[in-house]
């Protein structure tokens, strides 16, 4: 039998080498489009069975770092880069190898970011997924679940600091233990441990308040949020952890969680974070400022002191480049309402109230409250 030549095996290896990272993006895009027509797929081999055994390896190992791996990640993706090109400038390496290098790392980064999560994304929507009847398109229901959410913030109201992160984590966690079933959460999906953003200060400008790091499976934070609205962000950004995509569902979810604790600082967290999104919604409508009188004073105080402190961090011009970019993301990942999606959350707390508190006469948290 003849031997394969040494420079033909050497070639061989070379084109293997640079094509790897293309042909598994092909793939990755590929499993995309399956995915996108066959959902109950998804939910049944990716996120049932695969997902949870990834998100349970990538955040043991990544709790025990105090800092975001998913932050320093992309601080040495653009450092490099950024000395590449300068390599490239003075003509210590090739125009195309840099190219040839820079289109590796994003087949690369698209490849991971599906693989570690993002398949989440083409599961049957929480609807489908919990059985929910859709409930009638009345103004009648909106209203109940608005005078509801106004009476439990106001039943609710109470202060909260910083001091109280480390128990509100603890809290969180166990509503998110006795609540998963009605969800529909596979508890424990791993750890999750809150890290700060490194960049917290920047984010404000843009409006962030917490994002998910796939790569690493982490749970990030602003600093800058107060406390008032910590609980709200917690849950839904461990929401993400647990494969909810959807901007409207994480928010669904984290409303849940909080207004089933425990503790009445993170059922007042929950109660006003929704109670700002309906009001949104609520605002066509003649009698406005009906429901709005019925918002105690000290409610009311909170609101605008929310209001003023996130408009003095925001930079207007750079969280419309967010708000754009944020935008185009959830659409390309077929969220079709882009940016609006948060806001979608209306309809699903209505679809909620539906069909757990009305159709089964409310749930049994032990308080004297429909919810």
């Amino acid at each position: 039998m003849a031997k394969v030549p040494k420079s033909k095996l050497l070639n061989f290896r070379k084109i293997i080498l640079i094509t790897w990272p293309f042909l598994l993006a092909m793939l990755v895009f590929l499993g995309v489009r399956i995915a996108i027509r066959h959902s109950t797929f998804v939910e049944s081999v990716y996120s049932e069975r695969i997902y949870p055994v990834i998100a349970a390896t990538s955040s043991y190992l990544s709790r025990y770092f105090p800092f975001s791996l998913w932050d320093i990640f992309w601080i040495l993706i653009i450092l490099a880069m950024l000395i590449a090109l300068v390599l490239v400038i003075i003509k210590k390496i090739k125009f195309g190898w840099y190219i040839l290098r820079i289109l590796q790392l994003v087949a690369l980064l698209y490849s991971c970011f599906y693989i570690s999560w993002g398949y989440n994304y083409f599961r049957p929507n929480i609807e489908k997924r919990l059985k929910w009847e859709k409930p009638p398109a009345e103004e009648k229901l909106f209203r109940s679940v608005l005078d509801t959410l106004i009476a439990e913030t106001n039943k609710n109201y109470t202060s909260s600091t910083s001091a109280d992160y480390p128990e509100f984590d603890k809290l969180i966690e166990e509503s998110y233990l006795r609540n998963a079933p009605e969800l529909d959460i596979a508890y424990p999906n791993g750890t999750r441990r809150p890290k700060t953003m490194i960049f917290s200060s920047f984010f404000s400008k843009v409006g962030v308040s917490g994002y998910f790091g796939p790569f690493f499976n982490e749970i990030h934070l602003n600093s800058y949020n107060l406390p008032m609205d910590y609980p709200f962000v917690l849950a839904h950004e461990k929401a993400h952890q647990f494969g909810f995509t959807s901007e409207s569902e994480a928010n669904l979810v984290a409303f849940v969680i909080c207004i089933k604790s425990e503790d009445k600082r993170v059922r007042y967290s929950g109660f006003q974070s929704l109670l700002l999104y309906l009001l949104k919604d609520a605002s066509r409508m003649k009698d406005y400022k009906d429901f709005i009188s019925k918002i105690d004073t000290v409610v009311i105080k909170d609101f605008h002191m929310r209001q003023k402190y996130y408009q003095g961090l925001e930079n207007k011009n750079l969280s419309r480049v967010q708000t754009k970019a944020n935008d185009i993301y959830l659409k390309a990942n077929k969220v079709d309402k882009g940016v609006k999606n948060y806001n979608q959350v209306v309809s699903l707390v209505t679809c909620w109230y539906y069909n757990s508190v009305m159709k089964n006469g409310g749930t049994k948290t032990g308080r004297s409250s429909p919810f």
